[in-house]
């Protein structure tokens, strides 16, 4: 499925966090292992199985704490919701609710970084298509939220659909045809096209 799990850590203080571990568990331990850090959360970017099927494992393995929106159906020991925070060493992550692709999508802000999990991928987005799917909410994700952040922020998606594994805010603005200014219903009716 073209997943990406991603791993943030702060080098100095030994701890990092996982970004939907769903699969190649014994490859996120062996880079961890490899640089001597500490997991201590897994941060599900939203509730889909193609995201979350590794949670067990990992904290099985590492005992991290599993972090998913609060409206989540997940397993969670955590649950968070916009605007909060938590902490990995000096790294402050920051929990931006993004729903549309599901209600409990969220992106996370750290270090000039967004994990858009399925909400915004190198050139496309999320469907909306799926149970718990919802076009207007997914404009206002995009388009309220995303893009109202600073072009340099780097994007890292939940996928490597793209022509690239990630991107910026600011090519995704100019570039990515789904961001083509739209009103709502404009974006609904094009998020139904085949």
């Amino acid at each position: 499925m073209q997943n990406f799990a991603y791993l943030v850590g702060d080098e100095n203080a030994r701890l990092a966090a996982v970004f939907d571990p769903a699969w190649d568990i014994d490859r996120i331990l062996a880079v961890v292992r490899r640089y001597d850090l500490r997991i201590v959360f897994a941060i599900n970017t939203h509730g889909h199985p193609d995201h979350t099927s590794g949670n067990s494992e990992l904290v099985k393995a590492t005992g991290a704490k599993i972090v998913a929106h609060e409206t989540s159906r997940l397993k969670k020991d955590i649950g968070v919701k916009e605007g909060d925070t938590l902490h990995v060493g000096s790294l402050e992550l920051r929990f931006i609710h993004t729903p549309g692709h599901s209600p409990d999508s969220m992106s996370v802000l750290v270090d000039g970084k967004v994990m858009t999990g399925d909400t915004l991928f190198v050139g496309e987005c999320g469907r909306t298509d799926l149970p718990g799917g919802n076009p207007e909410q997914l404009h206002d994700s995009l388009f309220n939220k995303l893009m109202k952040l600073p072009d340099e922020v780097e994007v890292y998606p939940g996928h490597d659909y793209g022509a690239k594994p990630y991107s910026t805010i600011g090519y995704e603005r100019t570039h990515n045809y789904v961001l083509k200014p739209r009103s709502v219903r404009e974006f609904v009716q094009f998020m139904k096209e085949p």
